[in-house]
């Protein structure tokens, strides 16, 4: 955790502590790994007087150090960060304080990954091209009215029928059949699920970007899928990501 919010060695910005603040009512920690996208999403926030962002992270791992510090009201993350995903450190999170709210602020408008972040315990989900018109909205939905929020654009996708059913469970996403993967393409199936880039992960197992590259395109040829937000989806259904 680095108090001064300077990048470490491996480039991944580590949590940034903001001292010195009035008092204020709902304290946020913010999860983003894209240092450009967390200053918009912080300086939408700060527009509410009410609402103060109190750490930061860059990754899955620093989120959930930061949580556990601080225990915010209120977490707002993506789905895919590196080292550990949006949708297990909302798990985490929900299993050990489950009064913490927390909002799903991502690029991904599929209604599977939606499901899943539901049944992990979040209490919104926005896709990030609406922020600047619902962040502020979304925030105090969920922190004040104990519904679901979802953002208009996923429920003009996906239609009220979908989105009355989702926390029941009653709408299952489709798997695709079973494949017979090595148990390299299925090491670096899970390291995809947990948010990790061709180089990270090349960076892990020493291998060339180029060969990850290859290996994923012989896990979505074996597994009939067409995107890699597709092996993120396979992943979470079959619980491979951490």
């Amino acid at each position: 955790m680095n108090r001064g919010g300077k990048t470490g060695d491996n480039g991944i910005l580590m949590a940034k502590i903001l001292h010195n603040e009035p008092e204020k009512s709902c304290d946020i920690v913010l999860a983003e790994d894209h240092i450009s996208v967390r200053e918009g999403i912080k300086r939408i926030i700060e527009e509410d007087s009410s609402l103060r962002v109190i750490a930061e992270a860059g990754d899955g791992w620093e989120l959930m150090e930061v949580f556990y510090f601080y225990q915010p009201h209120l977490v707002i993350m993506d789905v895919t960060m590196p080292n550990l995903s949006g949708i297990e450190a909302t798990r985490r999170i929900k299993q050990n304080y489950p009064k913490t709210k927390v909002l799903i602020l991502t690029l991904h408008q599929d209604k599977d990954i939606m499901k899943y972040a539901f049944k992990a315990g979040a209490d919104g989900y926005l896709v990030k091209e609406d922020a600047k018109e619902e962040l502020l909205p979304a925030i105090r939905s969920v922190m004040h009215t104990g519904r679901p929020y979802i953002c208009t654009r996923m429920i003009a996708h996906f239609g009220e029928y979908y989105l009355r059913n989702l926390n029941r469970g009653l709408l299952k996403p489709k798997v695709p059949p079973p494949a017979e993967l090595t148990a390299r393409e299925f090491e670096i199936l899970k390291l995809i699920a947990e948010g990790k880039s061709s180089k990270e992960i090349g960076y892990l197992l020493c291998l060339s970007s180029r060969t990850i590259h290859h290996h994923r395109s012989n896990i979505r040829r074996k597994l009939n899928l067409h995107k890699n937000s597709d092996l993120i989806k396979y992943a979470l259904q079959r619980g491979f990501a951490k």
